[in-house]
C-alpha cells in the first residue's frame, strides 16, 4: 500500500474549499489520503438554533444528550456528506463514515477531567482505545478517499462525540501515516492573535509550554500542538498546521517537531 496522510479539517472550512481538492489530488498522486473532519462551529450553530448554549472547556466540548443529537446531526450527517460530494465533484471517489462504522474507533467514556480546580464531565465524550483500520485499508486499497466523521463507538454499542484531532492523530498512528495535516482557518501557528502577529514556522515542545504558559497558544490550537506532538511521539514522521490551500506548498504552514 502506498504511504499514507491524513489530513483533518476543521469544520468552519467546510463551505470554502474552492483551493483544497486540487492539492489533494496532487497528494493523491503519490499517497494515499484519508479526510478526517471536524464541525465545530456547525455544532455550535445548530444549538444555538435550539437555544441551547454549548459548553467548551479549554477547546473541547461537552456533550450532553442534546449535544450528542447535534453531533450527529451535523457532523456524521450535513458535514460528513457534504465533504463528500465535493471530493466527488472534483474527481475524488470518496466514501463518508464515522469512527462508529464497522468499529473503528472503539472508546469509552471520558472520566470527569479537573480542570482549574473544578470537575468537569464532558458527558458522550469518548476516549479511543483502540483503532481497528480494516475498512480504512480496504477503501484505500479499493483506490476511495474515506471521509472519516469524529462519532465513535463504545462495548455496548452507544456512539460518542470525539475531538477530531485526537480521532487524526489516532488513525494516524494506527496506519503508521507518514504525515499528519492539521488544516486550519489561520494556515499556521502565530504568536498572537493579530493579523501582525508573527507567523511561527516551526514549533516544538519547548516553544508549545511556553506559549501555553504565556498565553498566546490557547484554545483549540493548544488542543491540536498537543496532539500533534503525540502523534510524532507515536511514530507519524511530518506533522504540520497549513492553511486549505498550503497542503503542498506550506510556504505558510507551521511544521510541528518533537
Amino acid at each position: 500500500m502506498k504511504p499514507v496522510t491524513v489530513i483533518k479539517i476543521g469544520g468552519g472550512l467546510v463551505g470554502s474549499l474552492t483551493r483544497f481538492w486540487g492539492p489533494v489530488r496532487e497528494i493523491l498522486e503519490s499517497r494515499n489520503v484519508i479526510l478526517v473532519h471536524g464541525g465545530g462551529p456547525q455544532a455550535t450553530a445548530m444549538a444555538r438554533r435550539l437555544g441551547h448554549e454549548p459548553e467548551i472547556v479549554q477547546g473541547r466540548r461537552v456533550t450532553s444528550d442534546l449535544d450528542r443529537d447535534i453531533v450527529r446531526w451535523t457532523m456524521r450527517g450535513e458535514i460528513n456528506l457534504q465533504l463528500s460530494c465535493a471530493a466527488q465533484k472534483a474527481g475524488i471517489p470518496a466514501v463518508g463514515l464515522a469512527g462508529a462504522d464497522a468499529g473503528l474507533l472503539r472508546v469509552t467514556r471520558r472520566p470527569p477531567w479537573v480542570i482549574q480546580g473544578r470537575s468537569v464531565d464532558f458527558g458522550w465524550v469518548g476516549d479511543v482505545v483502540e483503532v481497528n483500520p480494516r475498512i480504512l485499508t480496504t477503501l484505500l486499497e479499493a483506490g476511495y478517499l474515506p471521509v472519516v466523521a469524529p462519532v465513535g463507538i463504545d462495548e455496548g454499542g452507544a456512539d460518542y462525540n470525539v475531538n477530531a484531532d485526537t480521532v487524526s492523530v489516532a488513525i494516524a498512528k494506527a496506519l503508521g501515516a507518514e504525515e499528519l495535516l492539521f488544516v486550519t482557518e489561520a494556515g499556521g501557528l502565530r504568536s498572537g492573535p493579530g493579523p501582525f502577529d508573527k507567523r511561527i514556522r516551526q514549533c516544538n515542545r519547548e516553544m508549545f509550554e511556553k506559549g501555553t504558559d504565556a498565553g498566546w497558544i490557547q484554545g483549540g490550537m493548544r488542543v491540536k500542538i498537543q496532539l500533534a506532538l503525540e502523534a510524532i511521539e507515536g511514530g507519524v514522521n511530518d506533522v504540520w498546521v497549513v492553511g486549505a490551500g498550503d497542503l503542498v506548498e506550506r510556504a505558510n504552514a507551521t511544521h510541528i517537531t518533537a
